[in-house]
């Protein structure tokens, strides 16, 4: 069986100029990056403007566990899938980030028949958009020790900066620092730390961003400090927003790919779904609205985590009406949640499948308290037996939802045509009659968003808020953010705050341990249980198989 790396680098791209003819996306609106990459320019935005918009898909999955489920796969199948049966689709998804690249979870281009190329450029470098993102958070952080260092006119408390710098790999080392050390000439001593680019701020704003205006007036609204006396200190304040903003200047344009069988992609930000929002950027989906009937897009874990916020927020803020959403599952993932070891997922286990299938429930019931139709695309294994597979279609019809069964990873667009044509149905015969909604309207309280979140998606019992928690809520309040909507950080692998606690969890209730306020973003992030900003490398990690050979291939990139 051949490698991801090697079916890409064994496919035959089209030049990126022809995606855009297909498009009809003309030369001045390409900024090119090599052959096979390329920026879209404003100009497109304007020119595109007043076009009536596709339907919004939106992909996403069951709690995510060792076992997988596909859900970047089963994207990128389902755009190819809606070529291959006479629908103009195109697919928006996120970035990936070198820490999983060089770590243990892998890129976000897909997998088998149904990636997005050029695979190695989008795992690695692509077109600078981390970089730039890193260089804009770092410039921030560098401001202000050099405003503290240079007689410090705000009286920033060197105790209260709330920014960590940030790079683009896994390096747990730098999770707590301390900087300013050698004397008076190298700065203020503080202690500082590193979080990697896809959980900043910074991220965040790019993504939620609508135009280049909106993001210079966002970065400048990002809470950076406080000062001796209390008062906020924002990144405009240091006048470090214009220079972000011109580091961020072709960062914020979307880049134009294309998936193994031409589907063009557009392929944008990439905010971590438990300490941010987890989708793409706002631009790039609105874009792919403007250019396709459909626009194929996800969000990061579990249904939980990325389309809850989604819904709640990137909808909320963008305007955006999803049209329907699909909803990935494996069988072995299944059976993961009823209790079969990892080791043992390939023999057939009705019982336990029976037992962890209450998750799928879980999240099938969810995305309809937004209003939203509902189809469940089972990402086929060569294990799965028929009588696990009834199970499935037992489940899904008494849920009341269409499914299909997905073999893209190993056929490609052919092996997603019935789950396109079951997504094309069903959005067509609700098309006028979903009544969409975010869960919470913008009135509620900051704590009473939390609750609502950890009652009607995760089904805790109630939240618990620690005194720290408290006070952020109190602060961020006063600060007027109290009609923003929250993003709760919480583990991925449950619907609860505990990872060991799998399929339907209950009896259980939501601790959040502190509050921060993401102002230039829009949001009020509520930290539960323990968030890691900073990831590790594994014991082996998978930057140790990856290489290059005599003739200048990548090897061992997955």
């Amino acid at each position: 069986m051949l490698s991801d790396i090697e079916i890409a680098q064994q496919a035959s791209m089209k030049p990126i100029r022809q995606i855009a003819d297909d498009l009809q996306i003309t030369e001045d609106e390409l900024e090119y990056y090599g052959k096979y990459k390329a920026k879209l320019s404003e100009s497109l935005f304007t020119r595109l403007s007043g076009q009536p918009d596709g339907k919004l898909v939106l992909v996403t999955a069951i709690n995510p566990t060792p076992a997988g489920e596909g859900k970047t796969t089963t994207s990128v199948g389902l755009g190819q899938a809606m070529a291959r049966i006479g629908k103009r689709a195109v697919c928006a998804l996120r970035e990936p980030s070198l820490g999983p690249v060089f770590g243990i979870k892998g890129g976000a281009a897909g997998g088998g028949y149904a990636q997005v190329l050029p695979m190695e450029d989008i795992n690695l470098h692509f077109t600078g958009d981390m970089h730039a993102i890193t260089a804009a958070n770092n410039l921030l952080c560098a401001l202000l020790d050099n405003h503290m260092q240079q007689s410090n006119a705000l009286g920033i408390d060197p105790r209260r900066i709330l920014v960590k710098r940030c790079m683009d790999m896994n390096d747990r080392a730098l999770r707590n620092i301390v900087c300013g050390l050698g004397g008076k000439v190298n700065g203020v001593p503080r202690e500082d730390g590193f979080i990697i680019t896809v959980a900043s701020e910074v991220m965040a704003i790019l993504c939620l961003a609508a135009d280049l205006h909106d993001l210079k007036q966002r970065l400048g609204g990002i809470l950076c400090a406080y000062t001796y006396d209390g008062r906020p200190v924002y990144a405009r304040d240091v006048k470090a927003d214009g220079a972000m903003a011109v580091l961020l200047k072709d960062a914020v344009k979307p880049n134009l790919v294309q998936t193994l069988e031409g589907t063009p992609v557009i392929m944008h930000g990439g905010p971590f779904a438990n300490i941010a929002h987890g989708c793409n950027s706002v631009r790039a989906t609105k874009l792919a609205l403007k250019l396709a009937d459909y626009c194929i897009t996800e969000a990061g874990f579990g249904s939980d985590l990325g389309a809850e916020k989604f819904l709640d927020i990137k909808c909320r803020m963008a305007g955006l009406t999803p049209a329907a959403v699909v909803l990935v599952a494996t069988v072995r993932a299944l059976k993961y949640n009823g209790g079969v070891p990892k080791a043992q997922l390939a023999g057939e286990n009705v019982e336990a499948l029976e037992k962890g299938i209450v998750n799928l429930k879980a999240h099938i019931k969810n995305m309809e308290k937004y209003g939203l139709p509902v189809v469940v695309a089972i990402n086929r294994f060569h294990t799965d037996t028929e009588a696990e597979l009834a199970v499935v279609d037992r489940c899904c019809k008494e849920c009341g939802v269409e499914y299909a069964l997905s073999e893209v990873f190993a056929k490609g667009g052919a092996g997603g045509e019935d789950l396109a044509r079951k997504v094309v149905e069903v959005v067509d015969r609700t098309a006028g009659q979903t009544r969409f909604a975010p869960l919470y309207p913008d009135a509620l309280s900051l704590r009473e968003k939390i609750e609502t979140v950890a009652r009607e998606i995760y089904g805790a019992d109630g939240v618990d808020f620690t005194p720290a928690a408290c006070k952020g809520l109190e602060e961020a309040e006063e600060l007027g953010a109290g009609g923003f909507p929250v993003c709760i950080a919480k583990t991925q692998y449950s619907l609860s705050d505990d990872p060991a606690l799998l399929g339907r969890p209950t009896g259980f209730r939501i601790t959040v341990r502190e509050i921060r306020l993401s102002a230039g973003a829009g949001f009020v992030v509520a930290l539960a249980g323990s968030i890691m900003t900073m990831p590790g490398l594994p014991k082996v990690p998978a930057a140790n198989a990856i290489g290059l050979d005599g003739d200048g291939r990548i090897t061992g990139l997955f």
